[in-house]
């Protein structure tokens, strides 16, 4: 199929021919996406397409032709024309969007790598383990509730005893009957009946 020059299809268009309003956008869309795309940053493609924004200059320019009566006399005044309405599209868009643009802030590196971390614990699993710690600090005797705190921050064992002078038999000892207090707390109150 071989396109009309350009010419033959203002007049077409001109006369309000929908096939050559279609020939004539295909012409000119790779054309004036190239004008948008020059004008496009990274932060500005996460908001909108070049095609976005030809597609909507060129409703403006249909509109126009139908209902404005607007009239080009040669090719060069349709693409100054196209050209003007698209970076005014642009312009346009980029007001609407320019401040949450200017507010955004990019993720890091670091930032990506934690969120993709796998196993890191989801909010559900950080609100269940704050409440198994209160749970635990009010089965826990006050006086074992220093020892349990630094087990919590990773101290090891012997450390532990070495700290409070005990042997570390006795720090596994007071942390053991602690799980087992947490275990029998947690079991539903008939099987405490049985």
């Amino acid at each position: 199929m071989t396109v009309p020059p350009l010419d033959d299809l203002l007049e077409k268009l001109r006369l309000g021919d929908a096939h050559a309003a279609e020939q004539v956008f295909t012409t000119y869309e790779p054309y004036l996406r190239k004008v948008v795309r020059r004008q496009l940053t990274a932060r500005l493609r996460t908001r909108f397409d070049s095609l976005d924004i030809v597609q909507s200059a060129w409703r403006d320019l249909l509109h126009g032709f139908r209902h404005a009566g607007w009239r080009f006399t040669t090719v060069n005044h349709l693409t100054a024309f196209l050209v003007r309405a698209t970076r005014n599209r642009f312009i346009d868009r980029y007001r609407q969007h320019r401040a949450a643009i200017e507010r955004e802030t990019p993720l890091t590196w670091e930032a990506q790598a934690e969120l993709a971390r796998p196993g890191a614990p989801s909010p559900g699993d950080l609100v269940g383990a704050e409440d198994l710690w209160q749970r635990m600090l009010d089965l826990c005797p006050p006086e074992h509730r220093e020892l349990l705190r630094l087990r919590r921050e990773g101290v090891a064992l012997p450390d532990l005893a070495a700290r409070f002078g005990l042997h570390v038999g006795s720090v596994r000892r007071i942390l053991r009957s602690l799980a087992l207090r947490l275990a029998c707390d947690s079991l539903p109150p008939d099987v405490h009946q049985q």
